[in-house]
């Protein structure tokens, strides 16, 4: 008994070193959508790794600030991400960021999160 706990303890940290080296392949991958404004930039208005550890709270941030001072000044605009990472279809209409591997899709499903922006914001870019 004492010995197969032991080996319940090894599969679970090799389980633990696979699940670890497939995540970082999946996010040291560029997550950008051909098609989209993004795909032929450089840089975000932050480095990468800082948008994809803190968006959510860059965003909750502009939330705020938009809400209780009416100040749309902030670079982290909804709006403007959309703007951006929004890519085309085939006959140049915009695809939705949150559609099926689209921008925010492609990690949100891969973390398991679910996003609530786009049950009152736009999912593509406001024409001009």
């Amino acid at each position: 008994m004492h010995r197969l706990n032991g080996l319940k303890r090894i599969a679970v940290v090799m389980m633990a070193g696979i699940l670890l080296s497939i995540s970082a392949a999946a996010i040291s991958g560029s997550m950008v959508v051909e098609g989209s404004k993004a795909a032929g930039m450089k840089d975000c208005v932050a480095p990468t790794m800082d948008m994809r550890r803190n968006h959510m709270d860059y965003l909750k941030h502009q939330r705020d600030e938009v809400v209780h001072q009416g100040d749309r000044s902030d670079k982290f605009a909804l709006a403007d991400c959309v703007s951006c990472h929004a890519s085309k279809d085939k006959q140049g209409h915009p695809v939705p960021v949150n559609a099926k591997d689209q921008f925010c899709d492609s990690c949100h499903d891969y973390t398991a999160v679910n996003i609530t922006c786009f049950q009152c914001h736009r999912k593509v870019p406001e024409e001009k």
